[in-house]
């Protein structure tokens, strides 16, 4: 992989990973761009003691540009985009409009290819692995910004989502705070842990799962896909290295190795869900990090929770009264038929 900073009009860093050593960066941003103004803030909640973003700015984003207006395409017959190239394997550079900014922390967008028409699960094995690198890289240099506490990498994916680029491309968000949820885990971390002796949670929850066996969706070498047994939305897999591990930097060459193959395994098979007529299926692909200071850190599994918010052909599961008033979720696909049916679609 080679890596080559770079700086966009307005200031904002702009990074290209190369799959080629001899890959040449040198294209300068041509936009008579403005310095980037944003008035995002961190409040907390007083009753529940988390965390909100107030992010006004981000009202102006670019919403649903057609195809040939994409920003994140390459800069190609006299059109500047936020990639000044012609080309690109896989581009980072900070939002524009970020949620967190300054001292409420960092957002940055993932260009996962330079193929407006493609999606994460038409990547080659290569070129998933040059994202996974991004990513790694990303981890670890937004991990020694000062004020971050937990690095966030994500994909929202579908119209459905709410995703307003239809560019495939992802986002990292550097939070100054640990999030609500990553401090439930911990807090069920350290319950568990005092309740059986010692015992780790994640360790003990990937061994139940292994010893069902109902709800596993794939078992390869160093990764194990599986719904929940508590699964929170009709289709959803964790994805869990074999070997316990913290963060992305902490994967060993094996797991990295075959990370993209099972990866986009389980991706294609989300296309497949609801038929080959069906449309692509919308969906949110989230890593959960150990945050860089909790005390027991080394306890934490880093973990890609996959979902998505269609529950059958040309329905929606909307998060309603109970979900969005109480946190208390109705799922309407049993985990075991999800797995079932995840792996009735394995590829040929």
């Amino acid at each position: 992989m080679k890596k080559t900073a770079t700086r966009l009009a307005d200031g904002r860093e702009l990074i290209y990973y190369d799959a080629r050593d001899d890959a040449v960066r040198d294209a300068v941003d041509e936009r008579p761009l403005d310095p980037i103004s944003t008035t995002s803030e961190i409040r907390r909640d007083a009753l529940l003691g988390d965390a909100v973003a107030v992010a006004s700015h981000r009202q102006g984003r670019t919403y649903h540009p057609p195809a040939d207006d994409c920003p994140l395409c390459p800069s190609r017959d006299g059109r500047h985009t936020e990639i000044p190239a012609a080309d690109y394997d896989v581009a980072v550079f900070e939002n524009r409009f970020p949620s967190l900014a300054g001292d409420s922390g960092r957002c940055e967008v993932v260009c996962f290819t330079s193929d407006h028409g493609a999606s994460f699960a038409d990547l080659t094995e290569e070129q998933a692995a040059l994202v996974l690198d991004a990513w790694t890289d990303r981890t670890a240099e937004l991990s020694q910004l000062p004020g971050v506490e937990q690095v966030f990498c994500f994909e929202n994916r579908g119209a459905e989502i709410g995703v307003t680029l239809g560019h495939p491309h992802g986002q990292i968000y550097a939070y100054p705070f640990t999030t609500p949820r990553t401090e439930r885990m911990l807090a069920s971390l350290a319950a568990h842990r005092a309740s059986t002796g010692g015992r780790n949670l994640f360790d003990d929850v990937l061994a139940d799962e292994h010893a069902d066996g109902r709800r596993i969706v794939l078992d390869a070498e160093h990764w194990t896909a599986f719904v929940p047994y508590a699964a929170h939305w009709p289709y959803e897999v964790h994805l869990y290295p074999k070997r316990r591990v913290p963060d992305l930097l902490a994967l060993d060459d094996d797991a990295r190795t075959e990370f993209p193959q099972v990866y986009l395994e389980v991706l294609r098979r989300f296309d497949r869900i609801f038929g080959e007529a069906e449309p692509p299926t919308p969906y949110i692909a989230a890593w959960h990090q150990a945050p860089l200071t909790a005390p027991d850190r080394a306890d934490f599994a880093l973990h890609l929770e996959l979902f998505t918010i269609r529950r059958t052909s040309g329905k929606l599961k909307f998060l309603a009264g109970s979900e969005s008033g109480m946190n208390v979720f109705i799922n309407d696909v049993p985990p075991e038929r999800a797995a079932e049916r995840l792996r009735e679609v394995a590829g040929k």
